[in-house]
């Protein structure tokens, strides 16, 4: 029999826990050695004993028959984001009404799965689990839908992707049985990273200003017609004629053709093949602070079209939506091995300055600067503690460093309903390290506690 199937089997026939285990081979034990010895004391507490525990199973099976169908409404938050414990976001459960669940049981909702921080290929076990409060109870002084749902806290440590079920059991208040209720339903959930701190921000986009003169209804007739391009405004759209042809068409003034600013955005996942927790803390930063860039940049000039390259991949964001699912997208991007030919400039359709994010795992990004060195570089980059105290007073007397630390306690991990590999809990000796310069540089601090 495989591992899937004995699961299978042991999910559908055995709802005895390992405690309802236990009580019925003592009681069964007990109940033999009294009637040996004839102790009608020792006979009755055996035989009640069996008795609750029959009862409580047949009570279990005739209630599970009646919940076969159940499916609880999971409000889970959205976006979901990483945080501290108390700071979380609970998952709402809210059971359907019309449930009536047997004396001496509770309805459970469990949230178990794998949890794979930055989309890393190691991953680490989740559980949570909260029970509901008896229907009748909560129906009682329940006057929104919010008062009639569970809350069930999962607090993610940091940003990754998440692959797991959410279920439904009952269970005995004794912990004798537990009958699983309903179907379980897969979930796959990109959670964002932390947001970082705020910092001083300066926009040196090169490659356009957009001019935004009002003109009046009579020079209309000065705008000629052209085909949408990526950029134009969705209010000089020429509907009609759009319509006409099925192709987007666009009224452009010949003599004040609006221009669109790109950004240009370097997203450096580069790192080892097999990162530890420090080093997946990095990246998370990296992600926050890009993140915040692009709501901030965004909040400055909503015009703004951001030209961001990774590890393989590129992206064109236009506008808020296409930026939301990009952080979507961003959270389960991991690290990535160097590449040789990557730093190697490359055409844009401005000259403007150019945005890099990356970690102190980035063992090739020395290069990328030096092929880059005939253009304005901002960099942001994410390093170990220990390496920033190194240099920390030059530094802040160059006004580059960022002197905060962020930290990441391994304990938050257990307080949030998540069990790290052990390897994650050793303190590694090795820090990453990478000497580097630009004409702007923002160094966000992180290290790792327990």
């Amino acid at each position: 029999m495989t591992i899937k199937a004995f699961k299978a089997f042991k999910k559908k026939y055995v709802h005895c826990t390992v405690p309802g285990f236990a009580v019925f081979a003592i009681a069964l034990v007990v109940l033999v050695r009294s009637l040996a010895a004839r102790n009608a004391h020792e006979v009755v507490l055996s035989l009640a004993v069996l008795l609750l525990w029959a009862a409580l199973l047949l009570a279990g099976k005739w209630a599970v028959r009646r919940l076969a169908v159940l499916e609880p409404l999971w409000n889970i938050p959205a976006p979901l984001r990483a945080a501290i414990a108390p700071d979380a976001a609970d998952w709402l459960v809210t059971p359907p009404p019309g449930i009536n669940v047997p004396v001496f049981f509770r309805l459970h909702f469990l949230v178990r799965g794998r949890f794979f921080p930055q989309g890393a290929r190691q991953s680490c076990a989740v559980f949570a689990e909260t029970s509901a409060p008896k229907r009748s109870r909560r129906t009682a002084n329940a006057t929104t839908d919010d008062d009639a749902s569970t809350r069930l806290s999962i607090a993610f440590p940091l940003g990754g992707l998440f692959r797991g079920e959410t279920s439904c059991r009952l269970r005995d208040i004794f912990g004798f049985f537990s009958f699983p209720c309903g179907c379980e339903q897969e979930q796959t959930l990109s959670v964002s990273s932390a947001a970082s701190r705020a910092i001083p921000l300066r926009i040196d986009a090169l490659s356009g200003a957009e001019d935004r003169r009002n003109k009046n209804a009579n020079d209309e007739e000065r705008y000629y017609m052209r085909e949408y391009a990526p950029g134009d405004r969705f209010r000089d759209i020429n509907w009609k004629s759009s319509g006409r042809i099925n192709t987007l068409i666009t009224r452009i003034s010949p003599d004040n053709q609006e221009k669109i600013t790109q950004i240009e955005v370097h997203f450096r996942n580069y790192g080892g093949c097999s990162p530890g927790i420090a080093e997946l803390w990095l990246l998370d930063r990296a992600k926050a602070r890009l993140a915040w860039f692009l709501r901030k940049a965004r909040e400055e000039k909503d015009s703004y079209v951001f030209c961001i390259r990774s590890a393989g991949q590129s992206w064109e964001l236009h506008d808020d939506e296409e930026i939301a699912a990009f952080l979507q997208e961003l959270a389960a991007i991991p690290f990535c091995p160097p590449d040789s030919g990557e730093a190697a400039p490359t055409e844009t359709s401005g000259g403007g300055e150019i945005y890099v994010f990356s970690t102190a795992c980035d063992t090739a990004l020395p290069a990328f600067l030096a092929a880059h060195q005939h253009r304005p570089v901002s960099l942001f980059l994410a390093e170990n503690v220990d390496r920033g105290r190194a240099r920390d007073t030059a530094a802040r007397a160059a006004n580059k460093v960022n002197p905060d630390v962020e930290t990441l306690c391994l304990r938050s991990f257990f307080s949030g309903g998540f069990f790290p590999r052990p390897r994650w809990l050793v303190r590694r000796r090795e820090r990453w390290q990478v000497n580097v310069s630009a004409s702007r540089m923002m160094i966000d601090y992180a290290e790792i506690t327990l």
